[in-house]
């Protein structure tokens, strides 16, 4: 039986360059595995529905599976609600459904089979002054530009 508990993994280094961690609920799975249940907001390179193994003395995980889902992670300098009022409706027609929410800053979980480019079409219009967005899993946490291409697999025709 599959069973809920939280972990801590590694999210970066705060601005005094102490580390930082991010406390994410898990489905615990009969193969000692986890499944995420939400897209983090700062662990990169995962989102909600990835199965990882993780070391949480050393609060470090290794992918297992992914899910398929993409993790798009809007921050804002205001108050987020008019804008999750934007979002929500467009990324619900996409399949996708808001994970987290906080004043500052939304998540959400979109399956990459939507492509892209209609993800893209949804955000992109959002970028300026108050807001921006990125992917959470789409590029190497190392470099944040080379893409990963896990789903290169996932969306290989039969």
């Amino acid at each position: 039986m599959e069973s809920l508990q939280a972990i801590e993994l590694f999210a970066g280094l705060k601005p005094d360059g102490q580390p930082m961690v991010e406390r994410l609920p898990v489905k615990a799975l009969p193969d000692n595995t986890l499944q995420l249940v939400r897209s983090p907001a700062f662990v990169k390179g995962l989102a909600g529905g990835d199965v990882i193994k993780a070391d949480t003395d050393k609060r470090e995980f290794e992918i297992v599976k992914h899910s398929g889902n993409l993790s798009v992670r809007v921050y804002c300098k205001t108050d987020t609600s008019a804008l999750a009022d934007q979002l929500n409706g467009p990324v619900a027609k996409l399949g996708g459904e808001l994970d987290f929410e906080t004043p500052r800053m939304l998540i959400y979980t979109i399956h990459v089979s939507c492509g892209f480019s209609a993800i893209e079409e949804v955000f992109n219009p959002i970028n300026g002054d108050n807001a921006m967005w990125l992917y959470g899993n789409v590029y190497d946490p190392t470099d944040g530009v080379t893409p990963l291409n896990w789903w290169q697999d996932i969306l290989k025709p039969d």
